[in-house]
């Protein structure tokens, strides 16, 4: 695959480079090393999926045998990504799967790709991370590249996992490498992949860095090299929190347009006619994803032990946090103008459960925390998503694992008082909706979007 040249400075030549990493430099130029890759979920697939069609083979690392048993047997466990591409890759004996981090030694460089949720309490939970670094340091010889894509605060790479790997006796620049590159995935997007986007790429030495450089050349389209891994850490962080502010901005402005009478939506239409200066963004139900919810509060956590308060980040994480309640509100105020009846008995069915539409991925979505809302209500909730068959258990919403997704149908919608569009998927028949004399609140304007209105469709 045609790569471009990286921004910055190339990577250093072989005779300038500690005799490990120079041979490694050798053997990624030739394909001939073998990249290990922990953690097989929405960002460790397609990685691997990608670095085996580049010409490396790749060995898979993940705790869950189900998982593993499933990608060895050629299915991808994620809907946007075919079957067929994983069975490409087994049958050019470019993939294999497997839960023996013992073989982490068979890897010359190591890709961890874990989860980094948070606590409770809202702090970072680096668990994942820290037993990952423990499992390679159990596994680490001389020769091997180490590279952090997981989201985490800036110094994560240097403070956290460097002296784990450090306390096997072995030296980081001379022995083992080690350096960071964020994962920029977005599940469903038909646009972009893995291979198309850019990769920033930090690392602590000039050796890690024309490794990591070096190896990533191999596999996207371009890499942008920066300065350190705390600022590669800073980057991630930056665009994520870039992303929550604005659609905070949006979703404030939703609530004050509605009160006026205002479609905040043909608002933003109009105002991204503006060649310059505006951005669009899209207010909805509140935040979904392994990104956008999440990693604000890293970097909050994170400056409070330089004594700085994040008064801007925090506010929009307590705005976007606040819209589920707003569209219950909207919904009690809806349901309540058509029937004269409150939220308690009501029939309500959610569309959409997924953090966004067409695609399976139920991390962080605020259609369980409209679900769970409206059931404490006294509310009777049933839901329809053509991507998600049945609710997966999670630690916030115990009580909706294993509910399975209804038809939508005319049965169904017959026995619905109100339908709540929580995530906009294609592919369902909102003309259908439009049609039925059906209280409908639309929190994507999935309606509005297709020119559908009436009396009965409501925006929140």
């Amino acid at each position: 695959m045609p790569n471009q040249p990286p921004r910055g400075d190339a990577p250093s030549p072989v005779h300038s480079l500690p005799a490990h990493a120079a041979r490694l430099l050798a053997g990624i130029a030739q394909r001939d090393v073998t990249v290990g890759i922990i953690g097989l979920g929405y960002v460790g697939v397609p990685l691997a999926l990608t670095a085996g069609e580049a010409g490396f083979r790749v060995l898979g690392f993940d705790i869950n045998g189900p998982r593993v048993e499933a990608l060895n047997a050629g299915r991808s466990m994620i809907k946007h990504i075919p079957d067929e591409r994983m069975q490409a890759a087994i049958a050019a004996g470019r993939f294999e799967a497997t839960a023996d981090f013992a073989r982490l030694a068979e890897a010359d460089a190591i890709l961890i790709a874990v989860p980094t949720p948070l606590t409770r309490h809202k702090e970072p939970d680096l668990s994942f991370v820290r037993r990952t670094a423990e499992s390679i340091a159990g596994a680490l010889r001389p020769g091997q590249l180490v590279v952090l894509e997981s989201t985490t605060w800036p110094g994560t790479t240097r403070e956290v996992v460097a002296p784990i790997l450090a306390a096997t006796g072995l030296v980081e620049g001379e022995d083992f490498f080690l350096a960071f590159s964020p994962e920029r995935e977005d599940p469903g997007n038909a646009r972009f992949s893995t291979a198309t986007i850019p990769k920033i790429v930090g690392a602590d030495g000039a050796a890690a860095a024309a490794l990591a450089q070096a190896l990533y050349q191999s596999l996207v389209v371009q890499v942008v090299p920066v300065s350190s891994t705390a600022t590669a850490e800073a980057v991630k962080l930056t665009e994520n929190i870039f992303r929550s502010v604005n659609i905070a901005l949006v979703n404030e402005l939703k609530v004050i347009f509605d009160a006026m009478g205002i479609d905040v939506w043909e608002v933003i239409e109009a105002a991204r006619t503006k060649p310059f200066g505006f951005m669009p963004f899209y207010p909805g139900p509140g935040l979904g994803g392994h990104c956008i919810p999440i990693d604000p509060f890293y970097l909050s956590w994170r400056a409070r032990r330089f004594g700085i308060v994040t008064r801007f980040i925090e506010l929009a994480g307590e705005i976007n946090t606040a819209m589920p309640h707003y569209v219950i509100t909207r919904l009690a105020e809806a349901h309540d103008a058509r029937t004269g009846r409150g939220l308690r008995g009501a029939r309500i069915l959610i569309l959409g459960v997924a953090y966004k539409k067409n695609i399976d991925d139920m991390r962080e979505s605020p259609a369980l925390v409209l679900m769970d809302a409206l059931m404490k209500r006294g509310s009777q909730v049933r839901f329809h998503d053509p991507f998600v068959p049945v609710i997966p258990p999670t630690r916030e919403h115990p009580d909706l694992a294993g509910l399975a997704s209804v038809p939508l149908d005319e049965g169904i919608l017959a026995e619905t008082d109100a339908v709540l569009i929580a995530t906009d998927h294609d592919g369902v028949d909102y003309a259908g909706l439009a049609a039925r004399d059906l209280l409908v609140v639309d929190t994507r304007n999935a309606m509005g979007a297709r020119g559908l209105a009436g009396p009965q469709i409501v925006k929140a």
